[in-house]
């Protein structure tokens, strides 16, 4: 990715960096009302602040942000993908994985032959699927922001084009408030549609209801933007946005799960963007207050991709604590995401998120230490 600006937007880097946390809360298998609420909306965060920063004059010159998309969302998720599919059959020999435990549901991976392997290989680049879902559980987000933000600038693209020849393009409300909601519209009864009927896009992996979600959280980002300056940070609108986004979380959950119905996918967009302006409101208010907090959530915020990539694999240093603390079977180092045994009367999703988040930005900030001396600074934010 591109340098980080020493005028970047800290309070976005800082949204991001709590929706990361909270990736890696829910994915440690934190207590149920917890990973309920966060569940909400951690995930639309990534991609309205990914809206957040679409700008209208990729309308007049399409490829350079499509070529800018499938180098930050693309290459990295081929690299990482064919990585970690090569790695595959070494963890089984070194003891990271096994065929005794696996997810809660009792499912277990294998190692692969290499026709499997080849097929997967064939997978990662053709769909951006194939991906070793014990390791790398949350690369699905790759492959919905791509669609998603591709698909945000063709339909405002079209839009635009149907609003000039109406000659309704003159009018300044046009492309800062009433095409990007046409286009959040139109996606939402799309995803009506798709979940009242149990549609599926056959040539999207899970089925396409991430991707369109994506680009409706995408759009909510966009106009966040253009009318950010109406916006006013209050702490009351924080705690009744939390206060909603939590009677959801108990009443009416949902999530951006794949597989949602259209009940779970009704219940959703209402408290999603609660959340997300209670984490810009929440993040607002750490920018202002300059520090080692605000210095970590930055640097957190500009550099997700480590997190996305290495927090499942660092959730095994910890897992081989807890089976010692625990006396349990070595082999549990193999559950996916982290070990189940004791996990909802516990504390221990706890160190499994310091460990799902300090292990890649440790190793992340070496490294950019190490190019700092060679006077080559460098951003892995996924959604700038």
């Amino acid at each position: 990715m591109s340098p980080v600006s020493s005028t970047h937007n800290t309070v976005i880097s800082i949204s991001k960096a709590i929706a990361i946390i909270l990736m890696v809360i829910g994915h440690a298998e934190s207590p149920d009302m917890l990973h309920r609420f966060l569940y909400e909306f951690h995930m639309p965060v990534f991609f309205a602040a990914s809206g957040y920063f679409f700008s209208v004059k990729y309308l007049d010159d399409e490829m350079s942000f499509i070529k800018k998309r499938f180098k930050g969302l693309y290459v990295p998720f081929v690299k990482w993908s064919v990585i970690f599919l090569l790695l595959h059959n070494f963890m089984f020999d070194i003891g990271i994985m096994n065929e005794v435990y696996g997810n809660a549901q009792g499912g277990v991976t294998h190692p692969y032959n290499w026709h499997q392997i080849e097929q997967n290989l064939w997978n990662i680049i053709t769909s951006m699927g194939g991906y070793d879902q014990f390791l790398n559980g949350a690369f699905w987000f790759f492959r919905a922001l791509l669609v998603a933000s591709i698909l945000y600038l063709f339909i405002f693209k079209g839009l635009d084009v149907l609003s000039a020849r109406i000659r309704l393009k003159d009018n300044p409300l046009t492309r800062s408030l009433w095409i990007p909601l046409v286009v959040c519209i139109i996606i939402l009864l799309l995803c009506a549609w798709k979940t009242h009927e149990g549609l599926r896009i056959i040539n999207l992996v899970q089925g396409g209801y991430r991707d369109l979600m994506g680009v409706f959280f995408f759009g909510c980002g966009f106009l966040f933007r253009q009318w950010q300056h109406k916006y006013r940070v209050t702490w009351w609108t924080t705690l009744l946005f939390a206060a909603i986004v939590w009677w959801f979380s108990q009443h009416l959950w949902a999530n951006m799960n794949w597989r949602s119905t259209f009940e779970q996918f009704l219940s959703l967009p209402f408290p999603a963007l609660c959340g997300c302006l209670m984490v810009y409101n929440i993040s607002t208010w750490l920018d202002r207050h300059d520090g080692v907090i605000k210095r970590f959530l930055v640097f957190c915020g500009d550099n997700t991709l480590p997190v996305f990539v290495f927090h499942i694999l660092s959730f095994k240093l910890v897992s081989m604590i807890k089976i010692w603390y625990y006396g349990l079977d070595p082999r549990q180092i193999g559950c996916h995401m982290v070990i189940h045994e004791h996990a909802k009367d516990d504390w221990f999703w706890v160190p499994y998120t310091i460990a799902g988040v300090g292990v890649p930005l440790l190793w992340t900030w070496g490294y950019h230490w190490l190019k700092t001396k060679w006077n080559r600074p460098s951003s892995s934010s996924l959604v700038q």
